[in-house]
């Protein structure tokens, strides 16, 4: 009977990261679709409450598939907000290369997003 109830709790705790995971993805997709499309920019407190979530729940992923899509949305998120301080400056110095940078570093996290939901979709541990 122990055993029943575990597969359960399992089951409805691997249901309700997988919940957290898709509402943490949709919020990185709607930043990273907004950094691509000109003139579409959300809130960066949506990227925020999306790295909130995955900080906090990121514990309760140890030890199952689900936490490297934890790892992979903080990673991204970080590694994306580090580039676009140091590329800040050449919006200073000149227009055209800081907007290349930053158009090249919104595709590169929008394509992370996108390959972590593939993944995700999958049930499947993303790749690092």
């Amino acid at each position: 009977m122990n055993d029943i109830i575990d597969v359960q709790t399992d089951a409805q705790r691997a249901e309700g990261l997988k919940a957290w995971g898709w509402v943490s993805y949709v919020l990185h997709l709607v930043v990273a679709v907004g950094a691509v499309l000109p003139s579409a920019q959300p809130s960066v407190a949506l990227l925020l409450i999306a790295l909130v979530i995955d900080l906090v729940k990121r514990g309760d992923a140890q030890s199952t598939w689900q936490a490297s899509h934890f790892s992979w949305r903080i990673r991204s998120v970080l590694w994306a907000g580090v580039l676009y301080v140091v590329t800040a400056p050449l919006w200073l110095l000149f227009f055209l290369p800081g907007w290349i940078a930053w158009g090249l570093i919104s595709v590169w996290f929008l394509y992370r997003i996108v390959r972590g939901m593939v993944a995700m979709n999958k049930n499947q541990a993303v790749d690092a």
